[in-house]
């Protein structure tokens, strides 16, 4: 069953659908704790630990282009930089924000990759073109490619190169124009239900990607649980 007729192109949002953070936080690096006292950390509240995060992250949303790593670093300095200062208890050095940032930027082991990427990436590409279209930051695009993944994608556009964040439509048309198909001949995958309706007013194809729920291809929109679910939409052989 081929759900999607005359599709040419793919478009996936990267968070929660290719990778995640390896912590289960994007602004917890994997050796935060090198830098900060786990102890005093953990004394402090969920909520109080939120709000740091939230407050610097404000300061980091409203830079609409950041096109080199060595800007991304700088710009994260300043993010730990502000998250220290609302939590002063944590005592953090000049060397640790410089480490956490870092960290949080050089990094490729901050995000891991569902296994499934591996199998359905590599398959889908011999039957359309692919794209990556995700709020995000420039080591993304080497994170790909030092994992092998990036030769797949034909499209590769972030938000932060852009300068608009999803549902923004330039963050979409932009893809289209770099795959050279129409609204109408792509399927967007993401992990956001106001991404996806969004998508689909433009005239995309959409699918909810909801990790560890049970798919259901019957809902309005349509919903998967599991990369691979697609060769199941796609009707395509999985074994090839």
């Amino acid at each position: 069953m081929c759900i999607f007729r005359n599709l040419k192109g793919i478009l996936f949002d990267s968070g929660r659908v290719l990778n995640s953070p390896r912590t289960g936080h994007w602004f917890i690096p994997p050796n935060f704790f090198k830098y900060v006292d786990k102890e005093k950390f953990n004394l402090l509240s969920e909520d109080t630990v939120g709000r740091a995060f939230q407050r610097a992250f404000q300061y980091l949303s409203q830079q609409n282009f950041i096109l080199t790593e060595t800007e991304e670093f700088e710009h994260f300095i300043e993010f730990y930089k502000l998250f220290s200062n609302e939590l002063p208890s944590l005592e953090l050095s000049q060397t640790d924000v410089l480490g956490i940032a870092s960290d949080t930027v050089y990094n490729d082991d901050k995000f891991y990759f569902y296994d499934d990427v591996f199998e359905t990436i590599p398959k889908l590409s011999k039957n359309y073109k692919l794209g990556i279209v995700s709020d995000t930051w420039v080591s993304l695009h080497r994170v790909f490619k030092n994992i092998g993944l990036r030769n797949y994608f034909s499209t590769f556009v972030m938000s932060s190169i852009v300068g608009v964040v999803k549902p923004h439509d330039l963050m979409f048309n932009t893809a289209l124009s770099e795959l050279k198909i129409k609204p109408e001949e792509a399927l967007f995958i993401d992990d956001s239900i106001v991404n996806v309706k969004s998508a689909k007013k433009m005239g995309l194809n959409a699918i909810l990607m909801a990790r560890g729920e049970k798919s259901n291809l019957d809902m309005e929109p349509m919903k998967i649980g599991q990369l691979d679910d697609l060769f199941v939409v796609l009707d395509l052989d999985k074994g090839k």
